[in-house]
């Protein structure tokens, strides 16, 4: 019997409950001291690890520490301090034009809206959802990474693989002030418990409320 609109978000509560208690300190793992910082460590952190960003923008940050300063950048000179994340041309001249923008149209800040933040280049609704919700408190969607997709499918919380249509999905389960803290809850059990190639599903916390296990209703309050 396919599960009821009510019972899936009663059993998403209970998800994110269980994933609370497991990782009470779950934020978001990218090193950044303001907006424009965490923006250009969310751009880098496209097909790269958290920690490889990391270990990237402390030299970065240093070398440029406003929109300004990245939009005048050299851009062989960035391309060469960004290269290490990975498709760092592409990235770099994305990084350069969203901060001309940044200084041009925003007089040097990060946008607040998601519209205006959507018109930077190299910014989807991930990217402008880790900057909202992280850098100004402004929560108006939940970033989908490769984390997000995966579990929220093997959680059977959606049955697309396109971030949008998930984004929407999740955001139907889950209290709107969770939104942020859902993706990041994700990407914690992801590399903690929930690994992709091998997840260890004896130690996870809400093992009792997938799909694969079955459901029972007194699991789920």
């Amino acid at each position: 019997m396919p599960e009821s609109s009510s019972a899936k978000k009663n059993r998403a509560f209970a998800i994110l409950k269980g994933l609370k208690r497991q990782y009470p300190t779950a934020k978001c793992s990218l090193n950044y001291k303001s907006p424009v910082q965490l923006l250009v460590s969310t751009v880098l952190s496209a097909q790269c690890t958290d920690k490889r960003v990391n270990m990237t923008t402390p030299a970065l940050f240093s070398r440029y520490k406003t929109a300004k300063a990245f939009a005048e950048a050299d851009i062989k000179e960035l391309e060469g301090l960004i290269k290490s994340t990975g498709f760092y041309r592409n990235k770099a001249k994305n990084i350069k034009a969203a901060c001309r923008i940044i200084v041009n149209e925003h007089k040097g800040q990060v946008p607040k809206t998601m519209e205006k933040m959507l018109q930077l280049p190299g910014v989807a609704r991930k990217t402008a959802n880790i900057v909202l919700g992280n850098a100004y408190g402004v929560i108006e969607g939940i970033p989908v990474d490769t984390h997000a997709i995966r579990i929220s499918r093997l959680l059977g919380l959606t049955k697309s693989r396109n971030p949008v249509i998930i984004e929407r999905d999740l955001m139907k389960l889950l209290p709107k002030k969770e939104w942020c803290n859902m993706s990041d809850l994700f990407v914690h059990h992801g590399r903690a418990i929930c690994i992709a190639r091998r997840p260890v599903c004896s130690k996870c916390p809400v093992s009792n409320l997938c799909p694969k296990n079955g459901l029972r209703k007194s699991e789920m309050r």
